[in-house]
């Protein structure tokens, strides 16, 4: 079960394995950006290619669903990046049902656990694989592995790189589950932390912490959903961003207000709570990816002027 490319890695060593995979729950076609025609998720298209059945249910409360997977008399569910299943459909299968997911928990319980590591600067993260419950990413660890995060990883390489560890991690965890003597690690709950989904609304800049608060905020939304400020009225994404060694920049030594731009011929430096940073990548509204240097060229920003300013 899943949707995500983040799944698609795990559902191909799945299916090349020894193991029976009877079908794949995924969710339905998704829309495309223009037009009314629609495409179907990353994962139902590996398993069309694969020749799998597919179900793509609107709903997991649906009791078609239901009947369906439990005709197939499976063994096991395995999830990954996909939709919370209720209680009747994740003790279906004779040994229940697991969960792959993006952390090593009980950390970063919830939607968003890739973005928030690198959000808060986390230096390692991980794969967990734990058996499905009620209460979300709490289940009984069966396996975890540590990957380390690079300074310069973002969302997307970051990402890339758990779901290519992904397949070889879940071949691992049904390893372990076919051992008679493996007991399940329980959680400790007193370590939890959350990684609730970023949304538009939660993906502002905020230029009021330090540089390098910002630059994590942008690695770990670069490049879904995009961390964004506004300029001249409209919104902009920064989608890379560096610190900068003060001493190597005329101008940075008097701090302005947070978001305001220094003065630079070629750079585009930006004010931060007592430091600065430049921008590498920037998506202007409605305009492609550029960087830093033809942001100057093209806009050329007047001296004062500052990102941040929301529009009435």
């Amino acid at each position: 079960m899943g949707t995500a490319r983040f799944a698609c890695k795990p559902l191909a060593c799945l299916a090349e394995s020894h193991h029976e995979l009877l079908a794949i729950v995924t969710g339905p076609d998704e829309p495309l950006p223009r037009g009314s025609k629609t495409c179907p998720t990353p994962v139902c298209q590996e398993a069309l290619d694969r020749g799998l059945m597919v179900f793509k249910p609107r709903s997991l409360k649906d009791k078609k669903l239901f009947y369906l997977l439990k005709e197939l008399e499976p063994d096991l569910f395995v999830v990954v990046a996909f939709k919370i299943l209720p209680r009747k459909l994740f003790t279906l299968p004779r040994l229940g049902s697991i969960n792959v997911h993006g952390s090593l928990l009980p950390k970063y319980r919830g939607a968003a656990p890739i973005n928030w590591a690198l959000i808060n600067g986390e230096k390692e993260t991980g794969l967990t694989s734990f058996i499905l419950n009620e209460k979300v990413d709490t289940g009984n660890i069966i396996l975890q592995e540590k990957i380390t995060i690079d300074k310069n990883d973002t969302f997307d390489s970051l990402y890339a790189r758990m779901s290519e560890r992904c397949g070889p991690f879940l071949l691992k965890t049904l390893e372990r589950l076919e051992d008679k003597d493996f007991e399940p690690l329980v959680q400790d709950h007193s370590l939890s932390s959350p990684a609730p989904k970023i949304t538009s609304e939660n993906a502002m800049i905020d230029f009021g912490f330090p540089a390098r608060n910002v630059v994590n905020f942008v690695r770990g939304l670069s490049s879904v959903p995009g961390a964004y400020t506004f300029f001249r009225g409209k919104r902009v994404k920064i989608l890379g961003c560096s610190f900068v060694d003060e001493d190597s920049v005329e101008g940075t030594k008097s701090p302005a207000r947070p978001g305001t731009i220094i003065p630079h011929k070629k750079k585009l430096l930006i004010q931060c709570a007592g430091s600065v940073i430049e921008v590498s990548k920037i998506m202007p509204q409605g305009k492609n990816v550029i960087d830093g240097s033809s942001f100057i060229n093209g806009y050329r920003p007047m001296k004062g002027e500052w990102f941040g300013e929301i529009p009435k």
